[in-house]
């Protein structure tokens, strides 16, 4: 473990799974209990709760995303183009094990043919 953790009691981990068995999705326990995402999931497995899966399956990724995303495209501009959400367009990429830059970042290409072109 890295770093202390806040206990939290029997009977919070047993309203955690009453609920996670109700319907409330880990996102919103976490946030309603003031943990991580990770420590409010990790609570559930500890208490033998098996997980459902998620409930929104991707579609498949559209033709050329990836290729416009590693040429320069941003999410947001990916999005708008295949009409998805900035987090569907996001977890697309992903799932298809892309190497997301940081924001605003530009991508390896474009940054160095910059540099090349400023003659150093």
């Amino acid at each position: 473990m890295s770093g202390p953790r806040q206990k939290v009691e029997p009977e919070t981990v047993a309203e955690l799974v009453r609920l996670y068995n109700d319907g409330q999705t880990i996102e919103r326990l976490a946030r309603r209990y003031a943990l991580t995402y990770q420590r409010a999931r990790a609570l559930l497995l500890g208490a033998g709760v098996a997980l459902r899966p998620p409930k929104i399956q991707l579609p498949p990724t559209p033709p050329g995303m990836v290729k416009d995303y590693l040429g320069g495209w941003s999410i947001r501009q990916l999005a708008a183009k295949h009409g998805r959400s900035y987090n569907q367009t996001r977890r697309m990429l992903l799932a298809e094990g892309v190497q997301l830059r940081q924001r605003g970042a530009q991508p390896y290409e474009i940054a160095t043919s910059a540099h090349l072109g400023s003659g150093r």
